[in-house]
């Protein structure tokens, strides 16, 4: 039972002339617990952004790579998704850190209830354009790995029906493994913060 949870207990216990000052303790915890969850989801993010990014890039300084790259005509694609996705994440570790500074100031429950909601709902976002994200470029790797290999291109030509479901059933697994990962390192953080929303509910009302 952490801090937050005994004082709500003592706040049951006690009389109704002390309800103004219990609130605003457990008020008090529900803000700062909030603010270190949104913290934790911003360490998470911008590791997750320096690891990713630091990858894609050094595949351009590898010959090895950049070969790979030009034989399936992936250079460019490769080119162009590792620039979009070093504006994107950026402007989503941006926003993860004005939520961070607005939850931490929040004066007000209801500032709180909101910052808190508009957080889950980008992180959210953020989640869904990463299995987009993996989704697409698992298609384009597929396709141009199929198209430019010869002697894979010609059985792809005899036999398309097995590997349109052989694509689908990568791609799936693929995206199914990201989420589970996704799941893993945001779902709990979610959840806490969800948890917290609902006390604060019950603080307003």
């Amino acid at each position: 039972m952490d801090e937050l949870d005994i004082l709500k207990k003592d706040w049951k216990k006690k009389d109704h002339s002390f309800n103004q000052i219990t609130e605003k303790e457990i008020y008090g915890m529900l803000h700062k617990r909030s603010s270190s969850i949104v913290k934790w989801i911003l360490i998470i993010s911008i590791c997750e952004f320096l690891i990713l990014r630091i990858l894609d890039i050094s595949s351009f300084f590898d010959k090895s790579s950049i070969k790979m790259m030009e034989k399936n005509h992936l250079y460019n694609f490769n080119l162009f998704i590792t620039v979009f996705n070093l504006i994107v994440f950026s402007g989503f570790i941006i926003y993860f850190y004005k939520n961070f500074r607005k939850i931490s100031a929040a004066s007000s429950v209801k500032k709180l209830m909101s910052d808190i909601l508009k957080t889950r709902k980008i992180v959210k976002y953020y989640i869904w354009y990463n299995l987009l994200l993996v989704s697409i470029t698992t298609f384009f790797v597929l396709n141009s790995f199929f198209k430019y290999n010869k002697e894979i291109n010609e059985l792809y030509e005899k036999f398309p029906a097995i590997f349109i479901i052989s694509s689908i059933v990568i791609i799936a697994v693929i995206v199914t493994l990201f989420w589970i990962i996704y799941k893993l390192l945001y779902g709990i953080l979610l959840k806490r913060l969800n948890n917290n929303y609902q006390e604060l509910k019950k603080l307003e009302i």
